[in-house]
């Protein structure tokens, strides 16, 4: 059973929308505020532990784009107000959400954010990293993906200034910025282990030059970084790798090979494993780790389609939640309009974005029906 009636607030907030090809029930928010409205990156949280807060990304095309002036919007499952908050804007995709508060954290410029979930509430400051590391460079970005540590005391950050990169853990109380290491090449989407608050997983990835307009490329996509010690490579050169996330159990990192699929590896042997063959772009996985959710096809979606699956590990059944997406009504690339379907609400929902109807828009589907049909 889903918490805080779900299952009703669904059919209250959102439109059906059932796969003509599986049968499999989605539920397309009803309210529009935006012409673009689009779930959180998939590694983030997106709503609160109760059931009763979600947040979700918007825009209002041309304005912005996937590295700035995309901003937040809060659905209240238990009300079914829907609001919109410009003071939120944000760069790249860093908003994230405290399941245990309903808190929305996000990044601008050299400092983090916070808003509660009501509409009369203000933005709070939480911290900023200092002038000394800064330096008044361009900042692309300070976080890719805001995760808490595990002992819920700091953010870590994955700065991106002028042509340099800083890691480092940002603390919640307002207390200094611990650098843990600097890199004169591209490493991001970093993430706090789940577990130690320690460790973090972080990544190497291509890069523009900010003098020059040159690319950089990446030739060792997933390494681990510890406090007061240097990163660590996981595969030591491994290409073809990407969109990497934490296993609950802090034990294991799980990444897309493009070529084979999504993967499994323990951040202690080295041991890895094929899970889902179709798995071949942005998967997630349940906290249990029983079930896989993916887009597929989303870097073709233009020429071959792009579609929304679902895979039961323990049955090694797949099912599409959306077979054949549309191609989106903007550019894909100018506000990364993938689906990104994440497990969420203690794995009880799946929200991804979706085209069907058009635009871009929220979609929800309920895990319990794909288990029914695995």
């Amino acid at each position: 059973m889903l918490s805080l009636d779900i299952q009703r607030a669904l059919g209250l907030q959102g439109d059906i929308w059932q796969d003509p090809q599986s049968g499999i029930k989605s539920y397309i928010l009803k309210k529009q505020i935006a012409p673009l409205q689009q779930s959180f990156y998939f590694t983030s949280p997106s709503i609160s532990a109760d059931g009763r807060y979600y947040w979700f990304y918007v825009a209002f095309p041309p304005a912005g784009s996937a590295e700035i002036g995309r901003s937040l919007a809060l659905l209240n499952f238990e009300t079914g107000d829907v609001h919109y908050f410009p003071d939120t804007q944000f760069r790249d995709a860093s908003p994230m959400v405290d399941p245990l508060t309903g808190e929305v954290y996000w990044a601008w410029e050299y400092a983090v954010y916070k808003r509660k979930p009501h509409a009369d509430a203000p933005v709070e400051f939480v911290n900023k990293i200092p002038e000394e590391i800064h330096q008044h460079r361009y900042g692309k970005r300070l976080a890719t993906h805001l995760t808490m540590s595990a002992d819920r005391k700091s953010l870590f950050i994955d700065a991106h200034l002028g042509n340099e990169w800083i890691a480092g853990s940002l603390p919640l109380d307002g207390g200094d910025f611990e650098l843990w290491q600097t890199f004169d090449r591209c490493f991001n989407h970093a993430q706090f282990n789940p577990k130690d608050p320690e460790l973090a997983l972080i990544a190497q990835d291509w890069w523009i030059d900010v003098a020059t307009g040159e690319r950089g490329d990446f030739d060792d996509r997933i390494w681990t970084i510890r406090l007061g010690e240097q990163a660590q490579s996981i595969f030591g050169g491994e290409n073809g790798l990407a969109h990497e996330w934490w296993d609950a159990d802090g034990e294991h990192i799980w990444f897309v090979n493009y070529a084979n699929g999504t993967e499994r590896v323990n951040i202690h042997s080295n041991k890895r494993e094929l899970v889902w063959p179709n798995g071949t772009c942005h998967s997630h996985a349940s906290n249990d780790g029983k079930y896989l959710v993916g887009d597929i096809g989303t870097y073709s979606w233009s020429q071959s389609g792009c579609r929304v699956a679902f895979y039961n590990i323990e049955t090694a059944k797949e099912i599409n939640i959306a077979s054949e997406l549309p191609v989106p009504k903007w550019p894909r690339g100018d506000y990364h309009i993938d689906p990104h379907p994440q497990f969420c609400l203690n794995d009880q929902l799946i929200a991804y974005t979706t085209t069907v109807r058009g635009g871009v828009d929220v979609a929800f589907c309920v895990v319990d029906d794909l288990l029914k049909a695995t």
